[in-house]
């Protein structure tokens, strides 16, 4: 891919516009997808200013996890095996006002989108109340969907750059046998509040070699569809858990996966279907380390990605541009680390060892 900044930002408006066709019948969501529009076309401007005046390339996405804990204990959770959440908080969090900060900070520098994880983002409203207030910035806040009520319903109504995306798995059967008993009947039930409150929304499905059929078939997404669920991730399984392999795609899989999303695509025009990591051959190598989109940790920590979790420059304090500018970043850039053979989501988790080995040598050096 010659100019992968110009292929991102092409794509990121094309959502955009598939977004606002699927909300003309809703004036309020309408004239919010409008002003999107606009923000993301101020965003790449101010990317193409980075690069011209100061060197920096700025991808458009950031990936940031806000909370440290979790009220499910899903099976094969990264977060919880890569230690940014757990049952109680596993390490220092970031403060609201250092949040906020931040993101100011993103949509100064261009960045357009910030995905919310975690743990559980909702069970931070505080933090959610400062970032909200960052109107420049998109932020599809990734839920297990049990903590929506009333006032969740009232804030997203409030504050429409917050887009809910909540995590299931398929059906009820899929996703409570990874996520726990009722999880599914509950996701659904906050669907249904959102789709009453005509609030745009979208859900987050763990992609595997046994439930890619089910996941992406013309009837599940017609179930979604009729949900009002406007958005659809699909997610590339990595194999956190041992003995789980199997359910990682291959490179066939890859490659059926990108041509199923595309017809989706072409089938439901008023729907957004976005394929992570996707044909990652296509971009000559995967997103991460700022190539695309880096991950920042609830501490501040500037990591590749959610799956890779090293880190030698803290965003919050030393900010983006030092991030972006992070010698472990480069390192991974100038080795071609992105483009190693894998199997499943993600290169540098399966190259882990590898990864740990050059940063170690890159010390040593010092």
């Amino acid at each position: 891919m010659k100019d992968l900044a110009k292929f991102m930002s092409d794509n990121l408006r094309e959502l955009v516009l598939t977004g606002y066709r699927s909300v003309l019948n809703n004036p309020r969501e309408a004239g919010f997808a409008l002003q999107l529009q606009r923000t993301i076309a101020r965003g790449e401007r101010r990317r193409k200013k980075m690069l011209r005046d100061e060197g920096l390339e700025v991808p458009p996405f950031l990936i940031c996890s806000i909370a440290t804990t979790c009220n499910l204990q899903c099976k094969g959770c990264y977060a919880r095996a890569g230690g940014i959440a757990g049952d109680v908080p596993t390490k220092q969090t970031l403060s609201a006002d250092e949040w906020h900060n931040l993101f100011n900070e993103a949509a100064e520098m261009g960045f357009s989108v910030a995905l919310l994880a975690g743990g559980e983002p909702l069970s931070r409203r505080d933090l959610l109340e400062g970032i909200a207030s960052v109107k420049e910035m998109l932020f599809p806040v990734f839920t297990n969907g049990t903590l929506i009520g009333p006032q969740y319903i009232e804030f997203f109504r409030k504050h429409l750059n917050v887009l809910p995306v909540i995590s299931l798995e398929g059906d009820a059967l899929a996703t409570n046998a990874r996520r726990g008993k009722g999880v599914h009947e509950r996701a659904m039930l906050s669907m249904k509040m959102l789709h009453d409150a005509d609030l745009f929304f979208g859900t987050s499905i763990t992609v595997t070699t046994e439930n890619k059929d089910a996941v992406t078939s013309d009837e599940y997404v017609a179930h979604l569809h009729e949900l009002e669920c406007k958005l659809v991730f699909y997610v590339e399984y990595v194999p956190i858990d041992p003995g789980t392999e199997h359910l990682a795609f291959g490179d066939d899989d890859v490659k059926w996966m990108v041509h199923r999303v595309n017809e989706l695509r072409t089938n439901n025009m008023d729907m957004i279907f976005v394929s992570f990591p996707g044909d990652e051959k296509l971009l000559d190598g995967c997103m991460a380390a700022g190539r695309g989109f880096f991950h920042i940790g609830p501490d501040g920590a500037a990591e590749p990605c959610p799956f890779s979790t090293n880190s030698d420059t803290n965003a919050a304090h030393d900010g983006l541009r030092a991030a972006l500018r992070s010698p472990l970043f480069s390192m991974l850039l100038n080795a071609s680390a992105l483009s190693w053979e894998h199997t499943g989501g993600c290169t540098l988790y399966e190259h882990r060892d590898e990864v740990e080995a050059m940063i170690k040598n890159t010390s040593a050096g010092d």
